[in-house]
């Protein structure tokens, strides 16, 4: 089981922001072999949803409130160790963080770009396909919105 921390962007450590992009730059740039500015000047808006195990952050994302990403508020940057991937910390990382968009935005319509092959995974969470694949940073993506 996770512990999972919300901090704004201010609140983050040192240590932490230096780990939470450690490991959007391992999953993201390395394994998914994607060249693309992952600091894209959003964090700042964002409140970084963390899950920790044993002290160490294995899985994180980020969300927004509407108008600040998307017109919806949404949740971007899922990421899980793949060290730990086999744990669930996956669903437990999107369900803290639909609550946390609840909770912290009073919002319950949430969108999301989710990598096409994670359609199912996004689905069992209760999100819907929107409209077409279309190519993100040179990965198929879907819009998803969850209700």
């Amino acid at each position: 089981m996770l512990t999972i921390k919300v901090k704004s962007f201010d609140a983050l450590s040192t240590s932490e922001l230096y780990h939470i992009l450690q490991l959007r730059s391992e999953v993201f740039v390395v394994e998914q072999d994607c060249v693309y500015q992952d600091l894209d000047g959003k964090d700042q808006k964002a409140l970084h949803v963390i899950g920790y195990k044993n002290d160490k952050i294995v899985a994180y994302t980020r969300i927004f409130k509407p108008g600040d990403y998307f017109k919806e508020s949404s949740i971007g940057r899922v990421v899980v160790s793949p060290a730990t991937r086999k744990d669930g910390y996956g669903v437990e990382i999107m369900k803290a963080s639909i609550n946390a968009v609840k909770e912290n935005y009073n919002e319950t319509r949430i969108r999301i770009s989710a990598q096409k092959y994670l359609l199912k995974f996004y689905s069992s969470l209760g999100f819907v396909q929107e409209g077409e694949e279309y190519l993100e940073d040179g990965i198929p993506h879907v819009a998803m919105l969850k209700s």
